[in-house]
């Protein structure tokens, strides 16, 4: 697909740990799928870091040599133990203080505004809903229709749709597949140091800056 050389400024976000701190709800659900198969959970911080790309391939990079049976069974017991915590009212998505200013700040100001991420359709629209965030973004792009990150699909689909060239554009996010995708789309890309990729991963992958506190990502484009 090809973006029109328009006006448009696009703002597209990740989900987890860039909007949200849902890591406990994660590697909850991570531990709950490899006991349920007899594995031993790998330590959190290999999930931590794993956190940003589609869960099959999140998966496979946690179980590297067990067979694709296995690794199917564990997503799948994965999405289960998500959507138990989602239903018993277990699920702690919490917004990062200060994103909401952020969002709003652009939207106010002509920005338009997406969201790319490895989650599910369904988990993110749930997400949004749930942090009163939904009528901001005008484009969502989701593990469901596209391959993982950093593969750039998601974010020229995001172009594609607000009908914008990639460089009036940025990519938000707190990992490094987040910062590859955008340079694979030709964007540029912002990282943020309170997600899930330490600050000089984000810019070792390309970042040209990684925000501190998320008031740094207004200063940074509306200045």
């Amino acid at each position: 697909m090809t973006a029109r050389r328009t006006e448009t400024r696009l703002a597209l976000f990740d989900c987890d740990g860039t909007l949200i701190d849902g890591q406990a709800s994660i590697c909850e659900a991570m531990e709950t799928a490899f006991a349920a198969h007899g594995l031993a959970a790998p330590p959190r911080n290999q999930v931590r870091r794993a956190v940003g790309l589609s869960l099959p391939v999140a998966v496979r990079g946690l179980l590297p040599h067990a067979g694709p049976e296995v690794q199917r069974a564990v997503v799948e017991s994965y999405k289960q133990a998500f959507r138990a915590a989602r239903v018993d009212g277990r699920l702690a998505q919490p917004l990062v203080p200060g994103i909401r200013e952020v969002l709003e700040a652009l939207h106010e100001s002509g920005w338009v505004l997406g969201v790319a991420t490895g989650m599910s359709e369904r988990g993110l629209r749930h997400c949004l809903a749930e942090n009163q965030l939904s009528d901001l973004f005008a484009t969502l792009q989701t593990a469901d229709g596209h391959p993982s990150k950093p593969h750039p699909s998601m974010a020229e689909t995001a172009l594609f749709d607000a009908a914008c060239d990639p460089r009036d554009a940025v990519m938000i996010g707190d990992t490094v597949f987040d910062i590859e995708m955008a340079v694979n789309a030709g964007m540029r890309g912002i990282g943020v140091d309170w997600g899930y990729h330490p600050r000089e991963d984000l810019m070792a992958a390309g970042a040209e800056l990684v925000a501190r506190q998320p008031a740094d990502i207004t200063e940074y484009l509306l200045s």
